[in-house]
């Protein structure tokens, strides 16, 4: 019997991420609160949201309304890269990277994860910016990713391509 298996990745749904945006936009745009504050929030580049507002506490509003929309788009919180806001001008500037795939050391990570706490004759081969998990018992790979969803990990993991 062939090795059954799995991938665990960390990808974006980017247009949950977009629909995010486009909905804070608007709530940012109608909110009393955000009103003169020149509070506005946009993409800068593929992988960078840039939030603009007149004071620091805005900005941080602003990013604490992308943040719930983000939640009720059913993403998680972890694909977020935010720094403080920095003043640049007559304005803060705050910049939110969003974080995908998983990187070598997070990749090791996972692995020795898998091999000190998973069920015995579990196999994580690191390929690029996933993981391939495989076992002979289908049951080992649920463990697998129950232990691993019970971890606290710093990246949002899914797992794809369960054969």
């Amino acid at each position: 019997m062939a090795d059954s298996s799995f991938d665990v990745v960390s990808k974006i749904d980017r247009q949950e991420v977009d629909n995010a945006l486009n909905q804070t936009v608007k709530e940012v745009g109608h909110r009393f609160d955000f009103k003169g504050t020149g509070a506005d929030i946009a993409w800068s580049g593929q992988q960078d949201i840039v939030i603009k507002a007149n004071s620091e506490e805005r900005a941080n509003a602003v990013l604490d309304v992308f943040k719930e929309k983000i939640i009720k788009r059913g993403l998680s919180l972890k694909i977020l890269d935010s720094g403080e806001p920095k003043l640049s001008g007559k304005e803060y500037h705050l910049r939110v990277g969003l974080k995908e795939g998983i990187d070598q050391e997070n990749a090791k990570k996972i692995s020795k994860l898998i091999r000190d706490e998973g069920p015995k004759g579990v196999k994580a081969q690191i390929q690029g910016d996933e993981l391939r998990v495989s076992s002979k018992k289908k049951d080992d790979l649920q463990d697998i990713i129950a232990l691993l969803k019970g971890k606290d990990l710093d990246i949002a993991l899914q797992f794809t391509n369960y054969r």
